[in-house]
């Protein structure tokens, strides 16, 4: 008699279209009517378009409308949407392994371990794989607290760090009000705008007396229990600023004398976007500890902390955790060994200093052209143009500004504006590192006629 236990290596696997029934497509009305009564608003109004397909530095709305894309998704897809190397390796994942216990390793994180440290100095040589910057941050936060035995943190007054406990904590640009006590010892430090200097002495050039008169205020404040400083390259959600030279390295001095750990945020300066590989190289000075997240997972959640081996050890012996569902993921290790290699083996470090110069120069144009732009600003292929009502005073005008990014959408081009009360109304503008010429020159002239059309 045959037997009747069930051989399941003879049946096939079914696929996804036979265990879930068809279901009619929604229309795009009704598509917004569930968006109306069942999504959370987390930022404001979501763009009115409902994107179906996203490629290189295009995405596609479900009337098949082709938009530009000048921010890469959420500062995020540097290599572009959806780029060939990055769907093989999420594949490539999904035949070998996806999620595993959070105490075992695949080999795809150890690779991505050794690949990252063979790019960072000796002194950044310990690295750890999470999900989001704000994870990051958060981890940097707890060792930078656990090593030195303080816990007093000092950020810069526009910054953004994330939004976990301990990052919103030392995020000041916004998103404060209303939801009670951050955690204590959060300290802030006048960000160095040269065109909005915060503590009204400078103007387009920064002596750096904000930093000088900062520290002054922070340690009049602070009850001797200092951990770290935490700071981005270019403060990107507060406007675009870029730091003038020299300000990293007393900054640093500064942390030395108090005996604080300086941590830079790399989140959105990191592979390639400011024509570098990380942004410190061109600042004459290595962090204590860094965290890397948007630009490292090329659109997927990625992110992570490096610190020096002596602070690592340091924190193991004290018994540091950090446990996380996602926390060494095999999945998006294999997609951060995916975009390291394209980023290395194409040099689009020095590509986007080459495209960013290309964009900056038609921004700068567009500037000479109409004064309702006050200010471009920015390194690479990460940009910021300011508006204004009137150049002189400087007044910002975040209603022209959110009016012609209304009609760039309507023409087919995706832009960004931050527009906070004190930091000014701000474009920034990040295409993917794989951006043409074309593709720059399509996204000046939309913006133009846009500018021309709404002011």
């Amino acid at each position: 008699m045959p037997d009747s236990t069930h051989d399941s290596s003879t049946t096939p696997t079914p696929v996804v279209s036979d265990l879930v029934p068809t279901a009619n497509i929604p229309s795009d009305e009704e598509m917004w009517d569930i968006v109306e009564h069942h999504l959370v608003r987390y930022g404001g109004d979501f763009t009115p378009r409902l994107i179906e397909r996203a490629r290189g530095s295009y995405l596609y709305d479900r009337q098949g409308r082709q938009i530009l894309d000048f921010t890469s998704g959420q500062m995020c897809a540097t290599l572009g949407h959806n780029h060939p190397a990055v769907v093989q390796a999420i594949h490539k994942a999904c035949e070998d392994v996806l999620h595993l216990f959070s105490g075992m390793l695949s080999p795809a994180v150890v690779e991505l371990a050794d690949s990252l440290c063979q790019l960072l100095p000796p002194t950044l040589q310990k690295a750890l794989f999470l999900n989001t910057g704000s994870e990051a941050n958060e981890a940097a936060l707890r060792m930078a607290k656990l090593h030195t035995g303080g816990f007093e943190v000092v950020g810069l007054s526009a910054s953004w760090h994330g939004m976990t406990a301990g990052a919103s904590a030392s995020t000041f640009v916004s998103a404060r009000k209303g939801y009670g006590p951050t955690m204590p010892g959060n300290l802030a430090l006048p960000t160095p705008n040269c065109y909005r200097c915060p503590i009204r002495h400078c103007q387009d050039q920064c002596d750096m007396t904000c930093l000088e008169v900062g520290f002054d205020l922070v340690d009049s404040q602070s009850v001797g229990a200092y951990a770290a400083v935490i700071v981005e390259p270019v403060l990107s959600a507060g406007g675009v600023v870029v730091p003038p030279e020299g300000y990293f390295q007393r900054l640093q001095s500064y942390c030395q004398d108090r005996g604080m750990l300086l941590i830079l945020d790399e989140a959105q300066t990191a592979f390639g976007r400011l024509g570098s590989f990380f942004a410190f190289e061109q600042l004459g000075m290595v962090p204590d500890i860094l965290t890397l997240s948007k630009t490292l997972g090329g659109g997927l959640p990625l992110a992570a902390t490096v610190m020096s081996e002596a602070i690592e050890a340091d924190c193991y012996e004290k018994g540091f955790i950090y446990y996380t569902s996602h926390v060494s993921d095999p999945m998006p290790a294999e997609v951060g060994l995916a975009v390291l290699r394209v980023l290395t083996s194409q040099n689009l470090a020095e590509r986007a200093a080459t495209m960013g110069a290309y964009l900056k120069d038609g921004l700068l144009k567009l500037k000479d052209r109409y004064d309702a732009i006050g200010d471009v600003r920015g390194q690479g292929l990460l940009l910021g143009v300011e508006l204004v009502k009137d150049r002189t005073t400087r007044e910002p005008d975040p209603e022209t500004g959110a009016a012609i990014t209304r009609r760039c959408l309507e023409l087919g081009l995706s832009m960004n504006i931050t527009a906070l009360p004190g930091m000014g109304a701000v474009w920034r503008i990040a295409p993917p590192l794989t951006v043409t010429y074309e593709e720059l020159d399509e996204g000046l002239t939309i913006l133009e006629q846009a500018i021309r059309e709404c002011i």
